[in-house]
């Protein structure tokens, strides 16, 4: 991971100079002062003691003797929302589309980064951003499950692969967090995010078979109780993919494993992992009658006995059912699986509800699907 990088504060002039010279270039800088969060008299009851950075008042000559003020924002980590460099990326450039929308509101004269070797990157003439990776040889192992579903039975080595796929989770999981309120964050995002259960349920249209707004709503409001009774459990933070579904898990003929996409800041609870892939077992038997009872149930008793048999993790299943029910209300979302049918979204909200409304979730539940 990469460490943020911060203005030095024994001499920040020189870097600031460079960033003026390079946005105005007929500009001297004169003056770099640091701001505080609060420009009142201290020990009142109303003094500001956070902010979300550190910025510094920047004094320029222009050529013709006037002066302007200018302000450098920077952005440091926090819990409230900034913990991770890209939160505090996101923010600058919020910043930098939208200052120029509200009247009367300071202007915006540059946005950029700061490079590793302490220099200015401008990023004012940037538009989208991209990512470039290596290429993962193989198939997703969404073609496995598609493959059972279709012959109604599992090979011998789809049970080698799946149990490889729960003693990657455990190795894993088992590298815990230790960046404090991660844990909280985690939960948040669980529920609260735009691709956490809010933002699915806020996908859903109205109309949609199997999910009417008020069901929707009543499993929202269990989740948020749910969010309080993880809120606290920090322990349990550790390494996690954040988006262990099958079609970002490749095998390549050798059935080596490679992942795509690890999300959400690569830390959180366990549960997310072993639930966004365990439920893609129930999802891809539900469209094939007969492929639960062939080989998909297999595969969903294999890895929560390979995974909880050697994590020793049996708490996995005592937090499982908000994870359990962000990844089902995905997977019965129309805009994500658009032939979902309306009894197997049914199937999937019953499994959720029942997981919601019990202490702790039974693997076994999944039964009553296929029954």
């Amino acid at each position: 991971m990469n460490a943020p990088q911060t203005l030095p504060e024994a001499d920040p002039s020189r870097q600031v100079r460079q960033l003026v010279e390079a946005v105005l270039p007929d500009a001297r800088v004169e003056d770099v002062t640091t701001l505080g969060p609060d420009g009142g008299p201290g020990n009142d009851l109303t003094e500001k003691a956070a902010g979300y950075g550190v910025p510094r008042r920047i004094t320029v000559v222009r050529p013709d003797g006037s002066t302007q003020r200018l302000v450098l924002h920077t952005s440091t980590a926090n819990a409230f929302g900034h913990d991770r460099r890209s939160d505090r990326a996101a923010e600058m450039l919020l910043s930098f589309d939208t200052f120029g929308s509200i009247p009367a509101h300071v202007e915006v004269v540059d946005v950029g980064s700061l490079t590793r070797d302490g220099r200015f990157l401008s990023l004012r003439d940037a538009g989208e951003f991209y990512l470039l990776t290596t290429y993962a040889e193989g198939d997703v192992y969404a073609a496995d499950l598609r493959r059972i579903a279709k012959e109604r039975r599992a090979r011998p080595e789809d049970l080698v692969r799946c149990e490889a796929l729960a003693r990657y989770l455990v190795a894993l999981h088992g590298a815990k967090g230790a960046q404090p309120g991660s844990y909280r964050r985690a939960v948040r995002d669980l529920v609260g995010h735009g691709e956490g259960i809010f933002g699915i349920i806020d996908g859903y249209p109205d109309d949609v078979p199997g999910a009417p707004p008020a069901r929707l709503q009543a499993i929202e409001r269990r989740c948020v109780k749910w969010r309080w009774k993880l809120r606290g459990r920090d322990q349990r933070l550790a390494r996690t993919h954040g988006d262990f579904h099958p079609f970002n898990i490749v095998f390549n003929e050798a059935s080596q494993l490679t992942l795509l996409d690890t999300s959400r800041g690569s830390q959180g609870d366990p549960a997310d992992d072993v639930t966004c892939l365990a439920i893609n077992y129930v999802f891809f038997a539900l469209g094939a009658p007969g492929a639960w009872q062939g080989g998909l149930r297999a595969l969903w008793q294999r890895l929560w006995d390979v995974y909880l048999g050697w994590s020793g993790s049996a708490g996995v299943l005592d937090v499982a059912a908000p994870f359990l029910a962000w990844r089902a209300l995905v997977l019965a979302n129309p805009g994500w699986y658009p032939a979902v049918t309306a009894s197997a979204r049914d199937a999937l909200l019953g499994l959720v509800e029942r997981a919601l409304d019990a202490p702790r979730f039974d693997p076994a539940d999944a039964e009553r699907l296929f029954a």
